[in-house]
């Protein structure tokens, strides 16, 4: 039997143009790509937003409820009901670390115990932003630090919300961030298999 599985590849590029750059996390650029042994074709152009990577918490406490955050989103113009998540700020970061940190920061909690669910691509088609799942119980209350909330993180709520009803509003549609959604369904699977 084959297994299923993504496998790494890269097509030719003929020419690379930035088209946005500076000093914040992600970039975005213009591609001219050949298919492998077609040489002769006319490249054709493939837009990419670089993205270092991103990891999301499902951090569920003794009642089996997650703590989740309200946050508004300007490009989807909505806000959304999210996991404690954030950025891989540096090349080479641990995703547990950043889930570690992102949890303490956003949600001033830590976690005894953690368990990877799944790591993702967003959307493949346009970023190669992968996204880290991780499941964290033995929650206890954690100091942020020196980690300031600024801007649309000011305005974050954070709300419990009991495991079953978070399922059910994925499922239902009213809760349509995708790592909320792909954690949710994984740590449910994973639990099934039990």
């Amino acid at each position: 039997m084959t297994e299923v599985s993504d496998r790494p590849e890269s097509w030719p590029v003929a020419s690379r143009t930035d088209l946005h750059r500076d000093d914040w996390v992600v970039a975005f650029r213009s591609d001219m790509i050949r298919r492998p042994g077609h040489e002769q074709e006319e490249p054709f152009r493939r837009l990419v937003i670089e993205h270092p990577g991103a990891v999301a918490v499902l951090a569920i406490d003794d009642q089996e409820r997650v703590c989740c955050l309200r946050q508004y989103r300007h490009p989807a113009q909505r806000t959304f009901i999210e996991l404690p998540a954030g950025l891989c700020d540096s090349a080479g970061e641990d995703p547990l670390e950043v889930g570690k940190r992102e949890l303490r920061e956003e949600a001033s909690l830590q976690a005894g115990r953690w368990r990877h669910l799944l790591s993702t691509y967003s959307s493949p088609g346009l970023s190669n932003e992968v996204v880290h799942l991780y499941e964290a119980r033995d929650l206890t209350a954690a100091d942020r630090g020196d980690f300031v909330l600024e801007h649309e993180e000011a305005e974050m709520e954070k709300v419990w919300i009991p495991f079953a009803d978070l399922r059910a509003a994925v499922l239902a549609g009213r809760v349509q961030m995708a790592p909320v959604a792909l954690a949710v369904l994984a740590c449910d699977a994973f639990t099934d298999a039990r």
